[in-house]
């Protein structure tokens, strides 16, 4: 492997299993996850918190000069800070779930996060996983990765996650709210969830974990050695 790493972008729609495919790809490499999505997440908590609407780009922008958002590694998942407190619990309840597409929506929003972002990537030797890395973010990511499911089976997952944190929402519920973020993502005016030309799409829909990790793995170590 190359002495710094390539960067590597995994995009998606809402639980195509992108977070957890890019945590294990980062363990497997010894690379550094940046979960861009807990950013966005992170963002709309504060927001919500302070009573800044959600829909208005300048008093985000104010906001954010003011905002913290740091990783630290835990187990089994990263932590998530937001101005020092830790949020990682948090940012995963149902209303900020179901209002984050409208702050990530915002342009000044995304232009302050994009370059955090890259700079956590500017080093190498990364995982980013998002809606938008390969096509804005890392633009030039030597690997990059559009993995989808179809909504049932993405309603299914999301059904599991929450039951395993105690969270009982109907499987109808959550498939409505699915095919609203989808709509949401690839339809808004900055930054749409598409797949990057040079992007090697992965149906995830009848793979395991596993199957993804060791797909997309191989085509990192094809990647590298041509690096090297």
């Amino acid at each position: 492997m190359g002495s710094k790493g390539i960067q590597v972008a995994i995009d998606g729609p809402a639980s195509a299993g992108k977070s957890t495919v890019a945590k294990k790809i980062a363990n497997r490499f010894q690379y550094i996850y940046c979960d861009t999505g807990a950013m966005y997440r992170t963002v709309t908590l504060k927001a919500m918190q302070q009573g800044v609407a959600l829909d208005d780009p300048e008093a985000l922008a104010e906001m954010l000069k003011h905002t913290a958002i740091t990783f630290k590694p835990g187990d089994p998942e990263q932590l998530v800070f937001l101005d020092g407190n830790d949020v990682t619990a948090a940012i995963r309840q149902e209303d900020v779930t179901n209002n984050v597409s409208t702050t990530a929506a915002q342009g000044t929003v995304r232009a302050d996060l994009t370059n955090r972002q890259r700079e956590i990537a500017d080093a190498g030797g990364i995982v980013m996983d998002g809606r938008d890395i390969g096509t804005t973010v890392l633009p030039d990511a030597q690997v990059k990765i559009f993995l989808v499911a179809s909504v049932e089976e993405r309603a299914q997952r999301r059904f599991k996650d929450n039951a395993e944190k105690g969270i009982h929402t109907p499987i109808d519920v959550l498939r409505h709210e699915i095919e609203v973020r989808d709509h949401k993502d690839s339809t808004r005016a900055i930054s749409p969830l598409t797949q990057a030309a040079d992007a090697v799409k992965l149906d995830t829909t009848s793979l395991s974990i596993d199957d993804v990790v060791d797909k997309i793995s191989a085509i990192i170590d094809q990647n590298t050695e041509k690096s090297n």
